[in-house]
């Protein structure tokens, strides 16, 4: 397995995940938009908040970074990511929680998602390879 490259601090200090999936169209103007004016936070606060689209395939997490903010965007090839079911609308997590979160794990249960590789890009999967 590959060390993560680019990621979200495990330090980080507080993670919201919003519950609700959004409008994957939407930038990070768009998503600080709706920190301020749906969650009543402050986007330029340095908190990152985690965001899924409907099919749950999807991840979008955005920080503000001393001067600028941060996008991260990751789409699963196939699994989806395993969203905490809460009646609140926003949910707090730790850093290490989010990556873990991003690793394929059920964080309410600790369970992983299989590990998969593949023969090829953008292919139609076919000739995977699921490494478990």
């Amino acid at each position: 397995m590959n060390e993560p490259v680019l990621r979200p601090s495990v330090r980080l200090p507080k993670v919201y995940l919003y519950r609700d999936p959004i409008d994957f169209r939407k930038s990070f103007r768009g998503l600080a938009l709706l920190v301020e004016q749906e969650l009543g936070h402050n986007p330029y606060d340095g908190e990152l908040f985690a965001f899924t689209n409907r099919h749950r395939n999807k991840i979008k997490c955005l920080f503000w970074e001393d001067n600028g903010f941060v996008l991260y965007y990751k789409s699963l090839s196939e699994d989806k990511f395993r969203w905490p079911r809460r009646t609140d609308e926003l949910i707090t997590l730790t850093g290490q929680q989010l990556n873990w979160l991003l690793d394929g794990y059920d964080i309410s249960q600790m369970k992983p998602y299989k590990k998969r590789r593949y023969d090829g890009n953008f292919q139609s999967h076919i000739g995977a390879v699921v490494v478990t």
